[in-house]
């Protein structure tokens, strides 16, 4: 269950939540099961909401063939090398690199 207070209003409700898995019975703790619903979060959070906000991944009109499926890989592409970069904000780190085409280069080491 999750419970939210609505800061304006003051109201709390309470939201029940219902998860569907494969596993049989008994196979997996309701702890494990907890841990591997934030896993999936956690995924959300770094990797899909950054293309969506940082990219505009969901403005994109690209729909057509394989297109969509090869700028995610490069948005993905990206993203990862600004984190191997050691950065925290992908957007600002964005900008950095686009100003010098060397610096994504650099810091991949292929300099």
């Amino acid at each position: 269950m999750r419970w939210r207070k609505d800061l304006t209003s003051n109201r709390t409700t309470i939201e029940r939540l219902y998860f569907v898995t494969s596993l049989p019975p008994g196979s997996a703790s309701g702890t494990q099961i907890a841990a591997w619903i934030r896993g999936h979060w956690k995924i959300e959070n770094q990797l899909h909401h950054v293309r969506d906000t940082t990219f505009a991944e969901d403005a994109s009109t690209i729909r057509t063939g394989g297109l969509p499926r090869v700028m995610a890989g490069l948005r993905n592409l990206a993203i990862s090398v600004c984190r191997q970069d050691n950065r925290a904000n992908i957007a600002a780190a964005t900008r950095h690199h686009a100003r010098h085409p060397s610096r994504p280069l650099a810091a991949l080491g292929w300099t």
